[in-house]
């Protein structure tokens, strides 16, 4: 699997500000009949974004622990249920489903008590590229940049 993301002899054809850009030039490539199994798109320059999305509070931290082991006591009870006998069916989904609940919330308040405030906010994080470089098979690098000069629009930052 690795091998299908590398290259030989790797040459850079360019590096553009925007993924959108360096896939026109790929494309751009592509219609015009270069070999673009021969090319990789690669994100560098790395950076973690991290979006607050709101306060953290007993209540909230209580909630989601409560919907959390709510799903996992459901998941649990149906697995059993599908060995229990016919008319405890449902007594065995809601028995789990209640005790899922309560483990929920004791569990998120525990593992919120014990961060002692050091993080109260919740958020989501990604991980970006900030260029994206477009690199060639050495053998077709010339190929390349003389059709990416012909290119309409804007080209690489780098060559």
């Amino acid at each position: 699997m690795a091998e299908i993301f590398s290259l030989e002899y790797p040459q850079s054809l360019g590096v553009f500000d925007k993924y959108a850009q360096a896939q026109k030039a790929v494309d751009y490539l592509s219609d015009n009949d270069f070999p673009v199994q021969n090319v990789l798109i690669v994100g560098t320059e790395l950076k973690q974004i991290e979006r607050v999305t709101g306060r953290l509070t007993n209540g909230r931290v209580a909630a989601a622990g409560a919907m959390s082991g709510l799903w996992m006591g459901l998941f649990i009870g149906i697995l059993f249920g599908l060995f229990a006998e016919e008319n405890a069916w449902l007594s065995t989904v809601l028995s789990t489903m209640a005790i899922g609940l309560v483990f929920g919330v004791v569990w998120s308040l525990v593992g919120y008590a014990a961060t002692r405030g050091q993080r109260d906010f919740s958020s989501v994080q990604k991980v970006v590229a900030t260029k994206y470089e477009v690199l060639v098979e050495h053998k077709h690098l010339a190929a390349g940049q003389d059709m990416l000069a012909t290119m309409p629009g804007e080209g690489p930052l780098v060559s």
